[in-house]
């Protein structure tokens, strides 16, 4: 299995982490240091780039909700973008969708992040 690669990249007002390769129980630590390391300010927008993530587990998932707990909790939001097939069978399995914001691409994660009605959750 090829290991997870992990980028992000902060623009005003958000930042987009873009995960490459599976998310499970394997990297499950990797991914946690990375976004504690990386993520910036918890009251900041995050854009996850899922767009080369073939398989999510539900490791992978808890890091996710994780994560948008903190950021939900300190003013923050979470966006999901270019969620590939096999995890969106499992957010949708597992009632994230009616939670989590997903969208199509990146750049429109990212102009929905900035919204000024995003703000104010």
């Amino acid at each position: 299995m090829p290991p997870l690669t992990l980028a992000h990249q902060h623009l005003p007002g958000v930042t987009v982490l873009a995960v490459h390769g599976e998310m499970d129980a394997t990297n499950r630590a990797q991914l946690e240091t990375y976004l504690r390391e990386n993520r910036g300010d918890p009251s900041k927008r995050l854009v996850f780039d899922l767009s080369r993530v073939p398989f999510m587990d539900s490791s992978g998932l808890h890091v996710l909700l994780s994560c948008t707990t903190d950021c939900l909790r300190h003013g923050g939001a979470v966006h999901l973008a270019a969620v590939q097939p096999l995890p969106a069978r499992l957010f949708e399995i597992t009632g994230v969708l009616a939670h989590v914001p997903v969208h199509d691409t990146v750049e429109d994660a990212i102009a929905a992040a900035l919204k000024p009605s995003e703000r104010s959750i």
